[in-house]
């Protein structure tokens, strides 16, 4: 999942985007509020997490103008803005939540995983898809009620993209966009290598490869 983080203190951001890596998200970030309006516009997010008091154009501003260009992805806004009614307008102008600071990493972490869920329309505790479990506090995969099967980075940014996607397909471009970094620059046949270990944990059945298309996560028709 590929992440953009809008925050101007590099003493908050950072230490922020690390713990989001940590959990296995592609994290971008920006630090004033128009390059923020940019990426978000431009790029294929899956979430954004969004402060409010920024340089060059409030964050505010910011959501309001990718709600207004139709731009629906997930935001989280992170604000010392505490009152009531600045939560209200947080809402309005498009918010999925809002977190105070200060903040648990922990707590934004869970917030963050319950809104992505909540997109793709799962509402469990672990994301469950035809009989695989994912953990994404341990980064391991259990088949059937099996034994948890940890999992390399890659491998659980993919699966839990594949996952939350299931009976979609998926092309090599897509996965590519929300697995790897853009510093990785991955060869084309290395997502091939990351989806044939990933069928010896899960069963060769349930990833599919559609020739010229790509894959699709799913039980077969």
């Amino acid at each position: 999942m590929r992440l953009l983080l809008v925050e101007d203190d590099p003493a908050f951001f950072e230490p922020l985007a690390a713990d989001l890596r940590g959990a296995g998200y592609i994290v971008d970030t920006a630090t004033d509020g128009a390059q923020g309006e940019f990426l978000g516009a431009t790029e294929p997010y899956d979430a954004a997490i969004l402060d409010l008091g920024l340089p060059k154009l409030a964050g505010l501003e910011v959501l309001k103008c990718w709600r207004d260009a139709g731009n629906h992805m997930p935001v989280i806004v992170l604000t010392a803005r505490d009152a009531w009614h600045e939560k209200v307008d947080g809402f309005k102008a498009g918010a999925d939540d809002y977190v105070c600071k200060p903040f648990h990493p922990q707590e934004l972490l869970a917030r963050l995983q319950a809104v992505l869920k909540r997109v793709h329309h799962f509402n469990q505790a672990k994301l469950k898809v035809f009989g695989v479990e994912l953990d994404e506090d341990e980064q391991t995969a259990m088949v059937a009620g099996g034994e948890a099967q940890p999992l390399t980075a890659i491998e659980f940014r993919l699966l839990r993209y594949l996952m939350l996607n299931a009976g979609k397909v998926l092309s090599k471009a897509q996965l590519g966009e929300h697995v790897y970094s853009e510093s990785a620059e991955p060869d084309s046949n290395v997502l091939e290598v990351y989806v044939k270990r990933l069928r010896k944990i899960v069963g060769n059945d349930l990833i599919h490869t559609r020739r010229g298309q790509g894959y699709l996560f799913g039980l077969k028709p």
